[in-house]
């Protein structure tokens, strides 16, 4: 294993400075951002100048690799170059394209989770409490502790690119051993993700009444609560096999919106 992990560094494409550049671009991540595939654009378009180096002349494998980077995705910024660094360990071994994908949708879920609950939960509400404190008294200390605290978290993308570069690069040879079913783990971990994201996003809730029973809270909510909010997202998840575009069903969503609240149903 390790002979194998020393051929690996001696074939790399990339130098540290490549991996470098990584982590500072991963702070590109939001600059593309939209409801359809919510940080895509960004991931991609940070990722792009490592796939050149990785890929070069072969057009048809930067073509999937950046198609598949321009699904879905949301995840932690902070952390985000750990998950850039593996994926880019694994892009230049030329690791199944379906692990790859496995594991981009299996870890930006928990990641995110992690990332919100370490900076934006728990860091950064207490250094913001410290430096207000401060600066409440005039003290300028507040304003340069926040400063110097939130320049610290963007400097630590080059540490964590390059780490989760190097776990890559150890833990290949597993990968591609193992290579369908981590993909369908990670899948599965993935989906599981989104499907608790439903939960928390989609909510629908019958306001019509038969006499004096509530067709949503005396009826529905008895038999199996949440039951709208999951036949919707099935109903536009078929939709979605069907291959309508996303673009059509936020239109459908606005208009079905519109319509049931004009008539007074939701």
């Amino acid at each position: 294993m390790a002979s194998n992990v020393e051929n690996t560094k001696k074939t790399s494409k990339l130098s540290k400075k490549d991996i470098t550049m990584l982590g500072i671009r991963s702070s590109l991540l939001q600059s593309a951002f939209s409801y359809e595939r919510m940080q895509a654009g960004g991931w991609a378009f940070a990722q792009v100048p490592i796939w050149k180096k990785i890929f070069g002349n072969d057009k048809k494998a930067l073509s999937e690799a950046m198609s598949d980077n321009m699904e879905f995705i949301n995840t932690a910024p902070p952390l985000v170059s750990i998950l850039m660094g593996l994926l880019t360990s694994l892009e230049e071994k030329r690791v199944d394209r379906q692990t790859i994908r496995g594991l981009k949708n299996g870890l930006f879920g928990p990641m995110a989770g992690i990332g919100d609950a370490i900076y934006w939960f728990t860091l950064m509400p207490i250094v913001g409490g410290i430096a207000a404190s401060f600066a409440s008294k005039g003290n300028i200390l507040g304003p340069i502790i926040f400063f110097l605290v939130y320049l610290a978290i963007f400097l630590c993308r080059i540490p964590f690119a390059h780490l989760g570069y190097n776990l890559g690069v150890k833990a290949i040879d597993v990968i591609q051993d193992n290579s369908k079913i981590i993909a369908r783990v990670a899948t599965i971990m993935g989906l599981t993700v989104i499907g608790a994201l439903i939960s928390q996003y989609v909510a629908l809730s019958l306001s019509v009444k038969i006499g004096s029973v509530s067709l949503q809270k005396d009826f529905l909510d008895k038999i199996f609560p949440n039951i709208l909010p999951l036949g919707f997202t099935f109903f536009l998840y078929y939709l979605l096999k069907k291959k309508v575009s996303p673009i059509v069903l936020i239109v459908i969503v606005f208009v079905l919106c519109i319509v049931c609240s004009y008539f007074k149903i939701m």
